[in-house]
């Protein structure tokens, strides 16, 4: 097998039209690549400049009332990693930025959900479109002829002649075109390490080798299909054309049906729908700005029995921050309900998505691809976690200092201080470690594999049926 690869490879060198694709392609992967880094690193920029302007806001804020402050709010930058300028995933539909302020949980995921599943589309120049819609092609174009033309050259029996079994041409054939894409996968993530040396982590360099190794499956899987058709048809055309058929309905046909299915299966509430739901669930809580309800008797109630006064206006401390901090409490139930419920939904969505990895391998890569570089649906919920704990830290926070910073029930003019503002402190958001994330995607990972110990069982099974035939 060693021989075949080796002369295999010296046609591929000494064919002037390869060696000219192939430095297109390197060409070609580099530059967009490099870009990708490029735009990566001044979106983390931006943020960082933005982040920094919405701090020093906060640590120049003029003493003032901690409640208008909840309403003046802050904002919560999901920066984006290293590997996000190999794989942008859903980050250009959801974006990268969420604004937090009392009385609401903003709703950046549900907004743009409906095209969270439409990842057929083509996006941005990166270079894990050129991973998942260009390269393939090139190897599908070098693996339709490869057995083909031996067996009508005659060179074919002329091997079999000399005690060489036809599943050793073939698996040979097969490895020579693999290690064509590997290379080419090789020095593109040798330049992202190369270039961002100094940012990256142990968790980085796992998920970028994990990301290597997925599309090194992927790409093994379609030059054995090929191959296996052009065992099967013995007409270069034929196993060429059939190829083709069915990488278009992999990448371009099934992505769009399966995900329109899978909203059928379990649709999403409309967005006036689902606000709809949520008024009428904060309506029966505590309005801190209109307290007439039978909740805020309540409260009432229970903090003069706690401080043992008779009147409101006896209070220690400022009844009017405790309502706030009670509303705030009460809307967090009825965020968790709602929110909850919809994440559940997208969960089970991407769920069945995940399960049409078995019918069509291109879903489980492009999961995989963005699982990796961290800009799935997973890692963007995380994130909206993440900010809705600082959220909600942040509003207790104030309303404490409203209730038990100083001032009166009914003191309206009462103030707290720059130094106080200047002690809270800011969101950072921590991308998970891949470690509590990769069950996540088994699904994809167990399709992945089922698909090329398949195709690699049925490769093997026709090369020794033909020569038998």
């Amino acid at each position: 097998m060693r021989d075949i690869i080796f002369n295999e490879w010296r046609g591929f060198l000494r064919n002037n039209l390869f060696l000219i694709i192939i430095f297109v392609f390197t060409s070609t992967l580099l530059v967009t690549t490099y870009f990708g880094i490029i735009q990566n690193k001044k979106q983390i920029e931006t943020q960082k400049n933005a982040k920094e302007h919405i701090r020093e806001q906060w640590d120049t804020m003029d003493p003032t009332n901690p409640h208008r402050a909840a309403h003046f709010g802050s904002y919560a930058f999901k920066s984006p990693n290293v590997l996000n300028s190999l794989d942008e995933g859903i980050n250009a539909v959801t974006g990268n930025v969420l604004r937090l302020e009392g009385h609401k949980q903003n709703d950046v995921m549900f907004s743009e959900v409906s095209q969270s599943l439409l990842i057929s589309k083509f996006g941005k120049l990166k270079p894990s479109l050129l991973f998942q819609f260009i390269l393939p092609l090139l190897l599908i174009f070098l693996s339709f002829n490869s057995y083909i033309k031996e067996r009508e050259s005659g060179r074919l029996k002329l091997l079999l002649v000399q005690g060489i079994s036809l599943k050793k041409i073939v698996f040979s054939k097969m490895i020579s075109i693999w290690f064509i894409g590997l290379i080419l996968l090789f020095f593109t993530f040798l330049f992202q390490l190369i270039v961002n040396i100094d940012q990256l982590s142990f968790d980085t360099i796992i998920r970028l080798v994990l990301l290597f190794s997925f599309y090194g499956i992927y790409y093994l899987v379609l030059i054995n299909l090929t191959i296996l058709f052009s065992l099967i048809f013995k007409n270069a055309t034929a196993s060429l054309s059939f190829t083709i058929i069915i990488w278009f309905i992999w990448t371009i046909f099934f992505p769009k049906i399966i995900g329109n299915m899978v909203e059928e299966i379990s649709p999403l509430p409309t967005r006036v729908e689902f606000q709809k739901g949520m008024e009428i669930d904060r309506s029966k809580g505590i309005d801190g700005h209109n307290p007439t309800s039978i909740r805020k008797e309540a409260l009432e109630k229970e903090v003069l029995a706690k401080y043992k006064v008779s009147d409101i206006s006896d209070l220690p401390v400022n009844f009017t921050g405790i309502l706030m901090q009670a509303d705030e409490e009460y809307g967090n139930t009825v965020w968790d309900k709602h929110f909850g419920s919809l994440y559940e939904q997208l969960h089970f969505q991407k769920r069945n998505y995940q399960l049409s990895g078995f019918i069509n391998p291109f879903a489980s890569i492009q999961s995989l691809s963005m699982g990796m570089a961290g800009t799935d649906m997973f890692h963007h919920l995380n994130f909206l976690k993440q900010a809705e704990t600082y959220r909600r830290f942040l509003i207790k926070k104030l309303n404490d200092e409203y209730a038990f910073g100083g001032a009166k029930t009914g003191d309206r003019s009462w103030k707290a201080d720059t130094k106080f503002f200047q002690s809270v402190k800011d969101f950072d958001y921590n991308t998970p470690l891949l470690k509590s994330f990769i069950t996540k995607y088994l699904l994809d990972i167990i399709s992945l594999f089922l698909w090329l110990f398949g195709l690699t069982f049925l490769l093997n099974y026709s090369s020794e049926r033909i020569m038998i035939l």
